[in-house]
Order: C-alpha cells, then sequence, then structure tokens
C-alpha cells in the first residue's frame, strides 16, 4: 500500500480487527453501512448504471473479505484509504474492460455507453481519473461521517436551524419565521453547529480510529 496519512474517514483498527472473523457479521454490517455508498458514487461517477455500480460494490466487498484474515492495519506502512481504493480502482477497471455486466444469473449488454470517459482512456490515464474520483467522493463521505457524529450531540434544534440555513439554503429570516425563532437564534446556530463540524472534520484527518 502506498503511504498516505490522510486516512480521512474513521477506521477504527478494533473494527478492521474484528472483520479478520468472517462470522462477525456485526462489523461486517458496520463496516459496509459505512463504505458501500463511497463505494457505489465512485463507480457511478465512473460510468456506470445502477445495477452495474451495485455490482462492482459486491465484488468489492467479496475481494476484501478474501484479503480479511490476513489483513492487518498498519498505518505507519500505508492508509485504509489507499488500500480500499486499490481494491475499488481493480474491480472497476475489471468492469470496464468487460463487454457486458452480469445481472443476477446472466450476462447483458451495457445499461448505458460510457462515452468518452475511462473505457477509451485505458489503461493510461483510467487510474488517474479514479482516483480524482476517489478524492472527491472520500471528502464527501468525510463531510457525511461529521455531520451524522455533529447531529447526534448538537441541540436538536440548533442543528435544525443550521441545516435549512446552511446546507438547504433558506435565508436566515426565513427560518426564524419557520421554526418561530428570532433571528439572532439563527446566527447563532450556524456558528455554533459550523464550529463544532470543523472541529469534527478535523479529528477525524488527524485521528483515523
Amino acid at each position: 500500500m502506498p503511504t498516505d496519512t490522510n486516512d480521512s474517514i474513521p477506521t477504527r483498527e478494533t473494527l478492521l480487527s474484528r472483520l479478520r472473523d468472517l462470522d462477525d457479521q456485526t462489523s461486517w454490517r458496520e463496516f459496509f453501512e459505512t463504505y458501500w455508498r463511497l463505494i457505489f458514487n465512485v463507480a457511478r461517477k465512473a460510468g456506470f448504471a445502477g445495477a452495474a455500480a451495485q455490482d462492482i460494490v459486491q465484488e468489492t466487498f467479496v475481494t476484501i473479505s478474501r484479503h480479511m484474515p490476513e489483513f492487518h492495519y498498519k498505518p505507519e506502512i500505508g492508509s485504509f484509504k489507499n488500500w480500499l481504493l486499490q481494491i475499488t480502482r481493480s474491480r472497476i477497471i475489471d468492469a470496464l474492460r468487460r463487454k457486458h455486466f452480469k445481472e443476477g444469473e446472466q450476462y447483458v449488454p451495457r445499461e448505458e455507453a460510457l462515452g468518452t470517459s475511462l473505457l477509451e482512456s485505458l489503461p493510461a490515464d483510467a487510474g488517474l481519473a479514479l482516483d480524482a474520483i476517489w478524492d472527491e467522493e472520500w471528502r464527501a463521505h468525510l463531510l457525511d461521517t461529521a455531520m451524522e457524529c455533529v447531529k447526534k450531540s448538537a441541540d436538536a434544534r440548533q442543528f435544525q436551524m443550521f441545516h435549512l440555513h446552511v446546507i438547504e439554503n433558506v435565508p436566515a429570516l426565513q427560518v426564524a419565521r419557520r421554526l418561530g425563532a428570532k433571528l439572532p437564534e439563527v446566527y447563532f446556530a450556524k456558528y455554533k453547529i459550523s464550529a463544532r463540524l470543523k472541529r469534527e472534520i478535523k479529528r477525524l484527518e488527524n485521528k483515523p480510529r
């Protein structure tokens, strides 16, 4: 694995250790729920339709399960982020090289053309293109992870104000009227939740678990 200390999404070493037990369904479910959408979104941006992207997700996790009994997380050697990228990239490039996708027990033609994206650039540029897609989706997944962490512990009313004003771009005055709040309350919620979100993102970036 190439060295990369920016393991932005929190990957607990204890969870990775538990995954060596392939019968630990609870840990595998937690791992799947954490990462499946990341892999799915990367596959979609690589040019695959929904069913084909789901196939890539399944193939990626099958490959991970095969490696896990011998896997030992050593961040000083390389990051989990890049290890997962390497596996996902291999599954995507394998699928790009196929003329058909497997759907159930049958092989069927592509659901949509890949245009001039990764297929036509193989093998020289596909890896670089996937790296860029992966980094973009990893950052988005990091933000989602941090948002969920903050939401669980934040004041519900403040988080609602923040979400409406910052995430949904509803004007502060409209938020105040909708929630029966004072305008300064909305601005304070924006400041408070934004600060907590920045701290959480920094924590996840600097202290991968």
